[in-house]
């Protein structure tokens, strides 16, 4: 009996073994299978490169280990190209094309299509290109609500707190003692009647009463009155009236449109006729844009550093300069175009008797001449509502005696160059009336 338990005993213990041996290499089968099709899906390589598979369990392990010694070498090369490339873009947004090129060009040897396997999620130094456009989305859906937000701090502060109070004791008044009347007052100061709007944000930056105060409903509807005039009662389609100021089109006022033109005149011949001179003629003009609708113009030759200064007040002494009127008009086709009467300032000169003493002489008639001039606003680069494109240029001569009129327009060609708008920071330097 013992032998024969002894035998039994001994049957399945082999009967244990040939079942582990056998699910051993049905494991290494199912992971030979998902190797080779890892491999196969793998970039560059396809199914018909691969080599057969041999049926023993034995062969197969060192094939298993060269596919995923392959795998891993082109993770690790795909990784690098991404390192490669996100270093080439942060270069290049920091001005240093020639090194992004470099990185460009090594990324692309290892992974010919590693611009479109980038996802912009991360960087190589973990503070990169993804993660900061990730912020700044952030940031700016924070500065959506920062209005309403601000006020909601100050709401549920003490009735005693004030609308901004000094980090550090002192000792006179602050400026947080006067009234809300008062401040709206030095905020229309600011402004001034020059519309000096890039001052009111730089002063909504100093704390948070002065942001609400800079956001006033009241100071940006006034600005875009006196920009728009009655055109601007509704407010739709924008959401404030400060979206109206900055998304709608308009002329600047802190600065002058500038355009500067050069053609070749042919000259008189020499005395002795073997040679003819040629000269190169070059000249600017000049347009100063008013909140009131008032407009000057200026063309001379004289440079930007000797004429801007000039024309920071209507009552400058430059006598070749065109005082008028502008107007705003958004035709059908969704453009703004701005419509301009210009003329030269009247000057009263004596009359002088002494003249016509001894003699009768026919004065000549006395005309007025005013110019019409017609211009697209458009924008152009970064900057917006910097450019004006010439679409109309009249002279219209009056006869003051018969009234009649006699009109000349001139054809725009290439001397008609756009006008590119440059600030100026004199312009808004001082404040000579409130909002």
């Amino acid at each position: 009996m013992a032998e024969a338990e002894e035998d039994c005993h001994a049957d399945l213990v082999r009967t244990d073994d040939n079942e582990r041996s056998g699910e051993a290499n049905l494991q290494a089968e199912l992971q030979m299978f998902r190797a080779q099709w890892m491999f196969e899906l793998a970039p560059g390589v396809s199914s018909s490169g691969l080599e057969p598979v041999p049926c023993r369990a034995s062969s197969r392990e060192p094939g298993l280990k060269s596919v995923d010694a392959r795998g891993k070498q082109e993770i690790a090369k795909e990784e690098k190209a991404k390192e490669l490339f996100l270093k080439a873009v942060e270069e290049e947004r920091n001005g240093a094309l020639y090194e992004a090129i470099k990185f460009y060009r090594l990324a692309m040897q290892l992974v010919p299509d590693i611009e479109f396997k980038i996802t912009y999620t991360r960087s190589p130094d973990g503070d990169g290109v993804g993660k900061r456009c990730v912020e700044d989305s952030k940031e700016d859906d924070k500065m959506a609500d920062l209005l309403t937000d601000f006020q909601q701090q100050l709401a549920l502060q003490e009735s005693s707190v004030k609308l901004c109070q000094p980090e550090v004791y002192v000792s006179q008044t602050h400026i947080s003692a006067l009234p809300m009347e008062v401040l709206m007052y030095i905020f229309r100061w600011v402004v001034s009647s020059d519309l000096d709007l890039r001052s009111l944000e730089q002063l909504s930056l100093v704390c948070r009463g002065f942001y609400i105060c800079a956001r006033d409903p009241e100071i940006w509807h006034q600005v875009c009155l006196k920009i728009w005039g009655r055109s601007c009662n509704k407010l739709v389609p924008y959401a404030s009236w400060r979206d109206m100021f900055l998304e709608r089109p308009r002329v600047r006022f802190d600065g002058v449109y500038v355009s500067k033109t050069k053609y070749i005149r042919q000259g008189e011949q020499s005395l002795d006729g073997f040679y003819r001179a040629w000269h190169q003629v070059e000249y600017y003009r000049y347009l100063r844009f008013f909140p009131d609708g008032q407009v000057m113009m200026l063309t001379t030759p004289e440079d930007p550093q000797s004429i801007v200064p000039r024309l920071r007040t209507k009552n400058t002494r430059t006598d070749a300069i065109l005082l008028g009127h502008y107007r705003l008009s958004q035709e059908t086709d969704n453009q703004t175009k701005v419509f301009a009467v210009i003329m030269k300032k009247k000057e009263e000169k004596p009359v002088d008797y002494h003249k016509y003493r001894y003699f009768r002489r026919v004065p000549a008639q006395e005309t007025d001449h005013s110019f019409h001039v017609g211009l697209q606003l458009c924008s152009s680069g970064r900057q917006r509502f910097n450019k004006l494109v010439w679409i109309h240029h009249s002279c219209h001569i009056t006869c003051r005696s018969t009234g009649e009129t006699a009109v000349t327009t001139f054809d725009i060609d290439k001397m008609y160059t756009p006008l590119f708008f440059a600030r100026v920071k004199s312009f808004t330097a001082y404040s000579e009336k409130p909002l």
